[in-house]
């Protein structure tokens, strides 16, 4: 049925109210926290002077490009974040031994593939950290992130069928559900748990290249 032209349109929803000087605050700590660990891990050393050159990188930054509130519903869980923690060296230490192997033999030319990845919690919070916990991992590298999808589009190397292609899917989605496990909402935590693993994307799921 067809709404009636002399009736008045519902009421917009109303503006998002601005933020708090305590929120406002928050969310510049955040980002220059999440900054300078990123500067720390690509130097790749722990060190006073990393820290203090990646906080005039972050401040520089945040003044010359600045970035819009970082939404953190959640909270930081320790015994999640350390299983995080402990894991993701795990997978460096792996991955940096799988690439050095490749390196290595002679005669083998390595396959790799684009495949697209939906995660399920769409926030701006959680494609960033999971896509710079991808880019992190020797082998995997992010081409493009759909923020109004929640989709990463990876690139892979060392991929020979579909089986190991879906396998890479499924452990993007388990690193996601350890980075919503440690940091995120009770919301988000149900909506990981209760949407299990959705289906690649039907434009692209896994194109070997």
């Amino acid at each position: 049925m067809n709404p009636d032209p002399m009736t008045p349109a519902p009421p917009a929803d109303p503006p998002n109210p601005p933020l708090t000087r305590a929120a406002r605050r928050r969310s510049r700590i955040i980002a220059v926290t999440g900054l300078v660990a990123v500067w720390v891990l690509l130097w790749g050393t722990l060190s006073w002077a990393n820290v203090i050159s990646g906080l005039v990188v972050a401040a520089i930054l945040l003044a010359v490009f600045p970035l819009p509130p970082v939404t953190f519903a959640g909270r930081i869980h320790p015994l999640p974040l350390l299983r995080f923690a402990l894991r993701f060296l795990l997978d460096l230490v792996v991955a940096s031994a799988q690439i050095a192997w490749l390196a290595l033999r002679v005669g083998h030319t390595p396959r790799s593939a684009v495949i697209a990845v939906q995660l399920r919690v769409n926030t701006d919070l959680n494609l960033t950290l999971t896509a710079e916990a991808l880019s992190l991992v020797p082998g995997s590298l992010i081409l493009e992130a759909d923020r109004n999808t929640g989709t990463l589009f990876i690139h892979v190397i060392n991929l020979d069928s579909l089986d190991e292609v879906e396998q890479f899917r499924r452990g993007v989605l388990e690193l996601e559900a350890r980075i919503i496990a440690a940091i995120g909402s009770a919301d988000e935590q149900r909506r990981v748990r209760e949407g299990a693993y959705p289906p690649p994307p039907a434009d692209l799921e896994g194109v070997p290249t």
